[in-house]
């Protein structure tokens, strides 16, 4: 082990600040299988998770509704751009004939723990509309004593009858957009929130009996400075939500092009950024929040915290939770299925998505069935990812041996320690753990990509 860093954090920053994955899966989906699985090959790698770990750990249920009445300039995420409602019954239509194709494949009463709604907005889609959908997912699945319900929120999108629908129906969790309450910050991001809006959603949320209510904050957007994280968090800590996701912006403007509102020059420079971090990270410690793996926080008797601490949290498409299913399967445009062997994306267009299943079919974009190395370097990665730590086996050496070596630097910088046989990520290679993953990855370090694919890792 390091006794002292051999290089300032200055100097860590340029060395270290990146492009590099998230690392919410391994491979990640630009380095998927170029041939593309069959829907009969999908579905026997759905079955076979399914018949493993049904009755055992149950499945779960990722469901992205897509659409926003305005653009968040921000938002690398699939999304629809539309004020026209007129497109929610459709689209929901077509989720739960998604949701049948699966269902008639399994021999049994799908057991569900997890069922989340992301998007875009999905509050967008009327306290009805959102009660009609899930009350028919719901009504042919066993839901399991401990199942966590969440979905994401817009203060400026939703009202008590939603939250009050959903409620009755088993969500306990929200996740409660804000990203900065700075009002120059607000505009150029084109999401115009006030800290009065969202307090009515937290109190209506509380008053109704959610008892898990997550704050996103993001960390690096343009013309933010620390008096914005410093006047963001102090109104977030008036809120007490139980987890807080504090994220890195991802500034990709090939792919989403709405970032190209503002330019690189209005965004804070890389020691700045990680100078953002490092005040809202102080700030929240010092409110009681405990760091947990990559930009999350929790309060330390919340479920999340408690998993961190015992070891069973869980990192997939749907970010960190604290519960593990082998089954994960995606509804909806753009959403990603993962069974433990073979991943599977959808079509992204909602279109091309609709007339999929109007064909009978599912919507499926492309997946990868992943090799034997695949899932070892999966394993260690979810691990770092998750624990700050991983050990492997004498026989899974020749699979790392390669990441062992490109590990050296990082060893050397302090960032840390590691031995044949396990690796310990330490304190100081925390804002680096995305550049520790990526050592890891075989098919990135293979590719030696030319063109940008990822945001910067810190």
């Amino acid at each position: 082990m390091q006794d002292a860093l051999k290089s300032t954090p200055a100097e860590l920053l340029a060395k270290y600040d990146v492009p590099s994955p998230r690392y919410t899966s391994y491979p990640t989906v630009p380095y998927w299988d170029a041939k593309p699985l069959t829907q009969a090959q999908w579905m026997q790698h759905v079955k076979q998770a399914f018949r493993k770990t049904n009755s055992s750990e149950g499945i779960s249920l990722y469901l992205h509704l897509p659409f926003c009445e305005n653009l968040c300039t921000y938002c690398g995420c699939n999304k629809r751009i539309t004020k026209n409602h007129a497109v929610e019954e459709p689209y929901l239509y077509a989720i739960l004939q998604e949701w049948e194709r699966y269902q008639v494949e399994f021999e049994e009463q799908p057991r569900l723990t997890e069922l989340h709604l992301g998007g875009g907005t999905p509050t967008f889609f009327s306290a009805q509309n959102l009660k009609k959908m899930l009350e028919a997912i719901l009504e042919k699945v066993e839901v399991t004593p401990d199942a966590a319900f969440s979905i994401e929120v817009h203060p400026n999108a939703t009202n008590a009858e939603q939250l009050q629908v959903l409620y009755d129906l088993g969500f306990r969790r929200l996740s409660v957009g804000i990203q900065d309450f700075d009002p120059r910050v607000q505009f150029v991001i084109n999401r115009m929130q006030t800290f009065e809006q969202t307090k009515e959603t937290f109190d209506a949320a509380r008053a109704i009996g959610y008892t898990s209510i997550n704050a996103d904050i993001i960390y690096g957007l343009p013309f933010q400075n620390a008096d914005c994280i410093r006047h963001t968090i102090e109104r977030v800590k008036e809120l007490r939500p139980e987890r807080i996701a504090f994220y890195s912006y991802a500034h990709v403007p090939w792919k989403s092009k709405s970032q190209r509102r503002y330019c690189e020059a209005d965004l804070p420079e890389p020691a700045e950024k990680r100078a953002l971090y490092e005040l809202g990270r102080n700030m929240l410690e010092e409110a009681g929040y405990i760091e947990i793996g990559l930009d999350h926080f929790a309060l330390p008797e919340d479920e999340l915290c408690l998993a961190a601490l015992n070891g069973t949290l869980h990192r997939n498409f749907m970010g960190y939770t604290p519960r593990h299913t082998e089954l994960l399967i995606g509804l909806g445009a753009s959403s990603i299925s993962d069974t433990g062997t073979a991943f599977m994306q959808n079509i992204k267009e909602v279109e091309a998505y609709e007339e999929a299943i109007e064909a009978g079919v599912l919507p499926l974009l492309k997946g990868h069935e992943l090799t034997e190395e695949d899932m070892i370097i999966r394993k260690h990665i979810l691990n770092l990812m998750c624990r700050l730590y991983t050990s492997w086996a004498e026989d899974e050496l020749p699979y790392i041996v390669d990441a062992l070596i490109r590990l050296q630097p990082l060893e050397a910088d302090g960032l840390v320690d590691y031995s044949n046989h396990d690796i310990q990520v330490l304190e100081a290679g925390r804002p680096f753990l995305r550049n520790i993953a990526m050592c890891f990855d075989a098919k990135l370090c293979k590719a030696k990509p030319t063109e940008p694919v990822f945001s910067k890792s810190v």
